[in-house]
């Protein structure tokens, strides 16, 4: 049985960084291998060759970008913190009931 297994990973243009993410389908308890990372970067429209295959690092082969693709392969989101929620609450204005 085929399950989706979310890749994110991190654009480095010099100083600019984007995080991304995309869909590996794979066979359940298997681990992504490099070749499934490349292939999903390539279906996200990246031209890419592997830089560091111990890192998951890839880089553009288009001349003129010259930008690297790191892959998180341990990537946790953010815990919330809850002192920067209840700052951004006390900005939201209430809306009296009609």
């Amino acid at each position: 049985m085929m399950k989706e297994h979310t890749v994110h990973f991190k654009i480095i243009r010099g100083k600019e960084t984007k995080h991304l993410t995309g869909l590996i389908y794979l066979e359940e308890n298997a681990k992504p291998t490099l070749q499934d990372f490349a292939q999903c970067l390539k279906q996200c429209g990246h031209d890419v060759h592997i830089e560091n295959g111990e890192q998951f690092i890839f880089r553009s082969n288009k001349p003129g970008e010259d930008y690297l693709i790191d892959v998180l392969e341990d990537y946790q989101p953010g815990a919330k913190d809850p002192l920067a929620e209840n700052l951004a609450k006390s900005f939201i204005k209430n809306t009296p009931i009609l």
